[in-house]
């Protein structure tokens, strides 16, 4: 095989790629991820031994957070990119190891790096990459039980690192999550009990809480909580910027450099959210949002006509329809296009190029028109807490069902949409994340004024999710969160699910369903762990999750 990928749920025949990626990645690329993380365990190595002995190393957690999101699906899928990364997470680490060898020999009375594992020490250069990256491959764990235990607690890293990434654009860090995602890292190196690799993973659902919170702060203190609003869905007759990700200092930049040049800017997929944030909605310049969910870019983008600014993950194989006019940014890579760099201290991104293209381009195409409705972030909905517990407490609202996560290509999704059109007229469905996309423009009505679709935000807003769930649970003066008139349906795709995953879990939440596959790194014996500990289940026929949750 040219490479093993097994990360998101599109794994061919939900075993693996093994030819070239179904998101469109090159085995080389992929190949170069797998050296990447392997690059990124050694440094982590290098750092826990560090923080052993105090010392501190300005940078380490933040190229730790960063190189793993360049290894999220639909992230990059330019090999100059990854490689980069590979050579400033080997040179991080062997400065490390100059600061630590000293002490650590004096500390411990042995060289610093004996018996360390061959990712802490390995000096390659990049004619030798190819050849490591196969030695590193996911497969190169022989056990599949360790194997799928391993790769469950990195997959989750790597979404946890996302979200710690977005905060950091914004000023935000934590040490704390930083040094998890070392530790977390360094482990994958080390033998384990089964029960120590379960408790790694979950460890990792509870920084995904933290990190996820610390985002949520992040985004509230710069733009304030997200509100109630009406989000356009049609066009002006002015040049346009699509914007697509999710971050959102990019977005502000975006908004202060477009300010009085008659380009207007619209969202786009996971940046729908951003219409809801109070300081966004000032801009009379921000239209509304474009489109659908991730995998439908490929005709956005090209019926859209100006230029297109991918800010995060999301990105699918570019066509040349768009291919002049379409930007990356931050961990975002492509070959050939114009990649935008990171901004300087104190400052912003220069967006000036998408600017000046976008004067000399035409309107965009109407897709669709009318409004939908979203900003039920965690601050909304307690603050039509009374509201919300009186209707449960009348019967009006029997059930809560969260339908969070990803969307994605296949036809299986229907599933998500189905189930939406299924659910009684009694029943509120709880979302945040692109998986909204089967089913936020569905006539589903409201509850004595409550939409029955309750948009929290992107997939890191399942945190507003968690906040609602956990403040029911004490109104109620519940013992249990399982106890709440609350099922969970959920979607996934990639990797910052997972993590969404983990965090439910470490949250106590039992009884989820997931689809519209398992995933296919997690092998019998571990699924049978989460279905013993946690009563996890796959996604069946609609009609019969429907009945099963409504009725439990």
């Amino acid at each position: 095989m040219s490479m093993f990928c097994y990360q998101c749920q599109e794994a061919a025949k939900n075993e693996g790629c093994t030819v070239a990626g179904t998101c469109g990645k090159a085995a080389s690329t992929a190949n170069l991820q797998d050296l990447l993380v392997d690059a990124l365990r050694g440094l982590s190595v290098w750092q826990e031994m560090a923080r052993e002995l105090g010392i501190v190393k300005e940078g380490v957690g933040h190229l730790i957070a960063e190189g793993l999101f360049v290894t999220v699906t639909n992230t990059s899928f330019d090999d100059e990119q990854v490689t980069s990364y590979i050579k400033k997470a080997m040179a991080l680490r062997d400065e490390l190891r100059e600061e630590v060898s000293g002490p650590w020999t004096a500390k411990h009375g042995r060289p610093a790096d004996q018996g360390l594992p061959l990712a802490a020490l390995w000096t390659g250069d990049e004619s030798q990459f190819a050849d490591r990256a196969a030695e590193v491959s996911v497969l190169s764990t022989a056990n599949e039980d360790v194997r799928s235990l391993r790769e469950l607690l990195v997959y989750g890293l790597k979404g946890v690192a996302a979200y710690a990434h977005h905060a950091a654009m914004l000023g935000h860090e934590s040490d704390e999550i930083y040094g998890f995602l070392s530790e977390g890292l360094a482990s994958t190196t080390r033998e384990h009990t089964v029960d120590e690799m379960v408790a790694l993973v979950l460890k990792a659902g509870e920084v995904a809480v933290t990190t996820m919170a610390l985002l949520d702060t992040a985004n509230t203190s710069a733009y304030g909580h997200p509100e109630v609003t009406e989000v356009n869905l049609g066009v002006r007759g002015n040049p346009g910027i699509l914007i697509s990700g999710h971050d959102l200092k990019d977005l502000e930049d975006l908004l202060e450099q477009t300010v009085g040049t008659g380009v207007d800017v619209y969202t786009h997929g996971e940046m729908l959210p951003a219409n809801y944030y109070p300081v966004f909605k000032k801009h009379d310049h921000l239209v509304g949002n474009y489109g659908g969910a991730w995998y439908d870019q490929q005709g956005d983008f090209e019926a859209f006509g100006g230029p297109i600014l991918m800010s995060t993950n999301c990105l699918v194989p570019v066509k040349d329809a768009y291919r002049s006019r379409i930007y990356t940014t931050g961990a975002v890579g492509y070959p050939g296009l114009t990649h935008i760099a990171d901004r300087p201290a104190g400052g912003r991104k220069d967006f000036s190029a998408l600017v000046a293209q976008a004067k000399g381009c035409p309107p965009p195409k109407e897709l669709e028109s009318g409004t939908l409705v979203g900003g039920f972030a965690h601050n909304q909905v307690l603050a039509l807490a009374d509201k919300v517990v009186d209707a449960v407490k009348s019967g009006a609202i029997k059930r809560f069902i969260v339908m969070a996560g990803c969307d994605g290509r296949q036809k299986s999704r229907e599933y998500f949409t189905d189930v939406a059109k299924e659910l009684p007229a009694d029943t509120v469905i709880l979302t945040a994340g692109c998986a909204k996309f089967r089913y936020n423009k569905l006539p589903l009505g409201d509850i004595g004024g409550i939409p029955r679709v309750l948009d929290a935000g992107q997939c890191n807003d399942s945190y507003s999710l968690a906040v609602v769930a956990l403040k029911l649970k004490e109104v109620f003066e519940l013992e249990d969160i399982n106890e709440l008139p609350i099922s969970f349906d959920i979607a996934w795709y990639e990797q910052k699910a997972v993590a969404v995953l983990l965090a439910l879990l470490h949250l106590g939440v039992k009884g989820i369903r997931l689809g519209p596959t398992l995933p296919a790194f997690l092998s019998p014996n571990v699924v049978q762990v989460l279905v013993d500990n946690f009563d996890i289940k796959p996604t069946s026929e609609p009609a019969a999750d429907v009945a099963a949750m409504v009725g439990s």
